[in-house]
């Protein structure tokens, strides 16, 4: 079997090293750099407690992979303890008492106290915080050493990357498909769709089923940690609402509004009314008085109009798979996805280990927009 995957973002190169070794894998990317859109920009947190029921699935799945010390991927633990704290203010203790409710039973996640919260997180403002739950654990992650490791491992296993290859034209030959870029044709029985923001123009190359997926734009920045406070101790602080977030990042803080911007397909870029936005909603929590960004960014996360992840063969159109969808969680559970996604295109058997988990593939699968 021949598979042509397009895109090497953490979705695409993931799933191209689990196939490879067992079958022969073409990995196109149209930049230079994989990743360069969304997965090189990401928040860099495993949060088990976040996103929707599958995602938490696959997630949780997902940790004996990045708990492994294997040289094949890194030498360093992938991993480091952090926690997430979800905050309610004056308003939003419903949401607070939603957000620990859809949790389920879960040792990991407690209600805790306003007083514990601030003891938490010293610099937030005691007048804002009426309630929070901790999730321990959340933890930092090296995004970087996952998607590098698995494009390691995809060589390894005689893959064969080929950067700056935008795909222009995907065609019928035969039985299968001709895959042409601007300078090369690929042919491939299995044409895997992991391009991320671009996947809907993928699917209409070939005339596939119509996945409602949308690209929103998410805008993060950098700012100094305030002086006299041990801030890289601090937990990652989420509003329960999604409204902001802050976290310890490498010396510096992290902050977001969350946003979630309907885009198009497009290197994206930090709006400065996202950036007044994150100013306004973090210095209301905080006792921080914001004087200047030390960086900004931009990045596409794609999500399904279910935000549930799309991973499957398309109903209309023959050996075209859809691997999209992956939203703001593809890095956290990417190891567990992408071993799903090759056991559906090898006609394998999905892992025990995942489904036992309750995992449904039909959760995932493109079909389930059908009606």
């Amino acid at each position: 079997m021949k598979i042509v995957v397009i895109g090497a973002g953490i979705a695409g190169a993931s799933i191209a090293a689990e196939l490879a070794g067992s079958v022969s894998v073409d990995l196109v990317e149209m930049e230079s750099q994989p990743g360069y859109h969304t997965t090189g920009r990401s928040a860099a947190l495993y949060a088990p407690s976040y996103g929707p029921q599958v995602v938490r699935v696959l997630t949780k799945a997902s940790l004996p992979f990045f708990s492994r010390l294997n040289p094949t991927f890194w030498l360093n633990q992938v991993l480091l303890p952090r926690g997430a704290m979800f905050i309610a203010t004056k308003g939003q203790e419903a949401s607070l008492q939603r957000l620990y409710a859809d949790m389920g039973p879960n040792p990991d996640v407690t209600l805790i106290s306003r007083e514990e919260a601030l003891m938490r997180c010293s610099i937030l403002r005691e007048d804002y915080v009426s309630g929070a739950m901790l999730d321990v654990g959340a933890m930092d992650m090296d995004v970087s050493a996952l998607h590098q490791g698995y494009l390691k491992r995809f060589k390894l296993a005689n893959g064969s990357f080929w950067p700056n290859a935008r795909v222009e034209q995907i065609q019928r030959k035969g039985n299968g498909w001709l895959v042409s870029t601007a300078s090369q044709e690929f042919f491939a029985d299995v044409v895997v769709n992991a391009a991320g923001a671009w996947a809907s123009h993928i699917g209409k190359l070939v005339g596939a089923s119509p996945i409602p997926l949308t690209p929103k734009r998410r805008t993060a920045m950098t700012i100094d940690s305030p002086s006299g406070t041990d801030s890289q101790s601090f937990p990652a602080v989420i509003d329960c609402e999604e409204d902001f977030y802050l976290r310890p990042d490498a010396g510096r803080l992290l902050i977001s509004p969350a946003d979630e911007t309907p885009s198009v397909a497009c290197d994206a870029q930090p709006e400065e009314v996202d950036v007044a936005l994150t100013v306004e909603r973090i210095q209301a929590a905080f006792e921080l008085k914001v004087s200047k960004i030390r960086s900004k960014w931009a990045g596409l996360r794609t999500f399904a109009a279910d935000k549930q992840p799309v991973c499957g063969f398309d109903d209309r159109v023959d050996g075209f798979f859809w691997f999209a969808g992956q939203g703001g969680y593809g890095i956290q559970m990417a190891p567990a996805l992408a071993q799903v996604g090759s056991a559906l295109i090898r006609e394998g058997a999905i892992p025990s280990a995942i489904l036992d988990m309750g995992f449904n593939p039909n959760q995932v699968s493109p079909n389930r927009f059908a009606a």
